[in-house]
């Protein structure tokens, strides 16, 4: 009786989410006030459990210490790019093919940019759609000072969500460039020699991007300014010297999915070959293939169909005390399923976009 008895208050104790036990059940509480677990997290589709991010969640299923059960079911029927769990070995053959992307790098590609040439109209036709357009940039960076380690911005490369090229252009830096950088960049002192000057191409994106809205009027609904979609944005904005509110960034080096288990960023070939399923940044880089990366991927995040709720977030305000201290006698009495429901995610999850 007394085993039943602990069997019971273990099972009371055990976080239905990331499936952790508690000896008490104020610890299980205190778990879920800190642990912001929500429907916004990436979920095994063989036990359920929730996962911090997708490494997390790649860990749980073929890592080195894989939950057994689980590995065997994915290694059967898994998808090895979103960690899907289809319905048989075909079903999985199928999909795999569909999520495997090929690779930007075509056979047209350095023809079609070689027509190209610099492309210094930023348009994008806004007529059909009320919602900000989504767009995706890169930047590569040529050195500065005097042992060339001052990253300086000498190509930028501007893509819409249909992967199509808006703005392609050299970058003059504003101080002398002292390394090339030739053998990833494929920049020589002739591509920047009549190039565009910095301050045009910061005036140039920074106006398309906030696409006539003042930056204090700037929303995540209802504005006319687009989202900009990058990997280390930070760095690419403070180089081009271009503001922009961070309401309206996806960067792929900070979303809390694509993260390792140790929170710290993956880089953007990495998530491509592990997500996407190719390889870029081999040899000379060209921006538009980063472009292409980032905005596949965010694509991918955004069209995840997570569970619809009216405050997704645990900074809205209609959320702020559903762990609030005073509450924690009502929050002890409901089981580990309850605590879930309201329990809301620390992240703006890319599946809100839609």
């Amino acid at each position: 009786m007394d085993c039943r008895t602990e069997s019971s208050e273990t099972l009371r104790n055990k976080c239905a989410a990331c499936f952790r036990q508690f000896n008490r059940l104020e610890h299980l509480v205190e778990h879920m006030r800190t642990s912001y677990h929500s429907v916004h997290e990436p979920v095994c589709g063989i036990c359920k459990k929730h996962c911090r991010s997708f490494e997390s969640l790649r860990e749980h299923l073929i890592g080195p210490l894989p939950k057994q059960e689980c590995k065997n079911v994915f290694n059967n029927r898994g998808c090895r790019f979103c960690l899907a769990i289809l319905d048989g070995p075909n079903a999985r053959r199928l999909h795999q093919e569909r999520c495997q992307m090929a690779s930007s790098a075509t056979t047209g590609l350095n023809a079609r940019l070689a027509n190209l040439g610099v492309r210094e109209s930023l348009t994008i036709d806004n007529t059909h759609t009320r919602d900000p357009q989504v767009v995706a940039i890169a930047c590569k960076m040529v050195g500065g000072g005097s042992d060339g380690s001052l990253d300086l911005c000498g190509r930028v490369c501007i893509i819409d969500e249909y992967e199509n090229i808006i703005f392609h252009a050299y970058v003059k830096p504003p101080i002398p460039v002292t390394s090339y950088r030739y053998e990833t960049t494929g920049i020589r002192p002739e591509h920047l020699r009549d190039a565009i000057p910095l301050k045009q191409v910061q005036r140039k994106i920074q106006d398309f991007l906030c696409n006539g809205e003042p930056m204090w009027k700037i929303r995540p609904r209802g504005s006319r300014a687009r989202i900009l979609v990058g990997h280390g944005l930070d760095h690419d904005l403070d180089r081009l010297q271009v503001e922009y509110p961070a309401i309206m960034t996806r960067d792929t080096a900070k979303y809390p999915p694509l993260m390792k288990t140790s929170k710290l960023s993956n880089s953007l070939k990495y998530l491509t070959q592990a997500y996407l399923g190719y390889d870029i940044q081999i040899g000379i880089q060209d921006p538009y293939d980063d472009c292409v990366a980032t905005m596949r991927l965010y694509m991918r995040m955004k069209s995840q169909a997570h569970k619809r709720e009216d405050y997704p977030l645990a900074s809205d305000p209609q959320n702020r005390n559903n762990y609030a201290s005073w509450r924690q006698s009502e929050l002890e009495r409901m089981s580990p399923e309850e605590m879930l429901a309201i329990s809301r995610s620390d992240y703006y999850c890319w599946c809100l976009d839609r």
